[in-house]
C-alpha cells in the first residue's frame, strides 16, 4: 500500500518557515531539502563534503526560497553551536532541525577498535544531541518573537537498526538506539512543556542512501559467514531500495501531523512487529530466516547452473 502524502498539509506546515538539516549533500538530507524547497521554506543546510552540498544548492536554484550553506562536521560541538548561531543571523528565525547526517560500520565488536565505535558514536548520536541542544531554544526563541504564530518541530533519525540488533552493526545498533531514547524522553518533555514544540523519531530501513559507500569495516565480519570488501558492499547496496524522495515526502508528513515515530519502508514496519510480537526472540528468527533465504538461494544458483550445462 502506498503511503499517505497530502502536499497540501506538507505546504501548510512548512511554507514560509526555516529548515535546517544536517547530511543536506546527499540521500534523504538533499530529498528533504527538495521536498521543503517545493512546498515554499527556507532553507539552512549543512553537510560535511562541499562538493555535495553545492551540488544540492545548485538543485535549489528555480525555487524562491532563502538558501544558505556551511561545511559542517557534526561531531563537532563547538561548530554545530557556531552553525545554529549563523542560521539565526541569516534568517533571523528557524523552526524545524532535521539531524540527519550519518555513518556506518560492519564489524564485530571484537574487531572494531574503541576510535570506530567513537567516530560512529561521534557522528549519529553526538551529532544529533549538538543539533538538538544547539536549535531547540532557537526554535523556541523564534515562535515567542513570532507571537506563536509559527510552530516548531526536530526530526531526529534513527534507524530501523535503533528498533532491532543485528549482528556486524554493535556501534551503529548503539548509536541509533541511544537517538530513539533521546528522542522517546525529549518529546515526553516537551509534551509536558506545552510549549508547540515537538519532535518525531525516524526509523528508515533500506532507503537508496550513499551511507553503504562511506561505511567503515574490516575483515572481522567473515568471522559470522558475511562478504566483506567489494562483495560486501554490494550485499549492502542491494538492501537499500527505497526511494529517499519518498522517504522526505513520509517524514514530512508525520512531521506535521506530529507523529511519536515514524516508520519507512515494509521492511521497516514487518521488524518493528517482529520486535514487538518477539521482543527477546527476534534475532535468532531472524537469523533462521536469513539462514533459509541463503540456502535458497544457493539453490537456485545451482539449478540455473545445472539447466546451463
Amino acid at each position: 500500500m502506498a503511503p499517505y502524502i497530502d502536499q497540501e498539509v506538507i505546504t501548510h506546515f512548512y511554507q514560509g518557515h526555516v529548515a535546517a538539516i544536517t547530511g543536506a549533500g546527499s540521500g534523504i538530507g538533499r530529498a528533504l531539502a527538495l521536498n521543503l524547497a517545493q512546498a515554499g521554506c527556507n532553507l539552512a543546510l549543512s553537510d560535511i563534503n562541499a562538493k555535495n552540498l553545492a551540488e544540492t544548492e545548485q538543485l535549489l536554484k528555480p525555487f524562491e526560497i532563502k538558501i544558505t550553506t556551511q561545511a559542517l562536521d557534526v561531531s563537532d560541538k563547538q561548530a554545530v553551536f557556531g552553525w545554529a548561531d549563523y542560521v539565526m543571523r541569516d534568517h533571523t528565525q528557524v523552526s524545524f532541525i532535521f539531524n540527519n547526517a550519518g555513518v556506518a560500520l560492519s564489524s564485530t565488536v571484537e574487531g572494531e577498535s574503541v576510535e570506530d565505535i567513537e567516530w560512529v558514536m561521534g557522528i549519529n548520536f553526538w551529532g544529533m544531541v549538538y543539533g538538538t541542544k544547539a536549535f531547540l531554544p532557537l526554535i523556541k526563541q523564534s515562535m515567542q518573537q513570532a507571537g506563536n504564530a509559527k510552530h516548531g518541530h526536530i526530526i531526529n533519525i534513527s534507524s530501523l537498526f535503533g528498533i532491532i540488533a543485528q549482528p556486524a552493526q554493535s556501534a551503529y545498533n548503539a548509536s541509533k538506539f541511544a537517538i530513539r531514547g533521546f528522542n522517546e524522553s525529549l518529546r515526553q518533555e516537551l509534551d509536558i512543556e506545552r510549549s508547540g514544540v515537538s519532535i518525531t523519531s525516524v526509523h528508515p530501513g533500506g532507503i537508496k542512501t550513499n551511507i553503504a559507500n562511506n561505511a567503515r569495516g574490516n575483515e572481522s565480519v567473515s568471522a559470522l559467514g558475511m562478504a566483506t570488501g567489494v562483495k560486501g558492499l554490494k550485499s549492502f547496496n542491494k538492501l537499500l531500495k527505497f526511494d529517499p524522495d519518498m522517504a522526505a515526502k513520509i517524514i514530512l508528513m508525520s512531521a506535521a501531523k506530529n507523529q511519536p515515530r515514524c516508520l519507512i519502508g515494509d521492511d521497516a514496519k514487518l521488524i518493528d512487529l517482529l520486535q514487538r510480537l518477539c521482543p527477546s526472540h527476534y534475532g535468532k528468527i531472524m537469523n533462521k530466516a536469513n539462514k533459509l533465504a541463503a540456502k535458497a538461494k544457493k539453490s537456485r544458483r545451482k539449478r540455473i547452473t545445472t539447466q546451463k550445462q
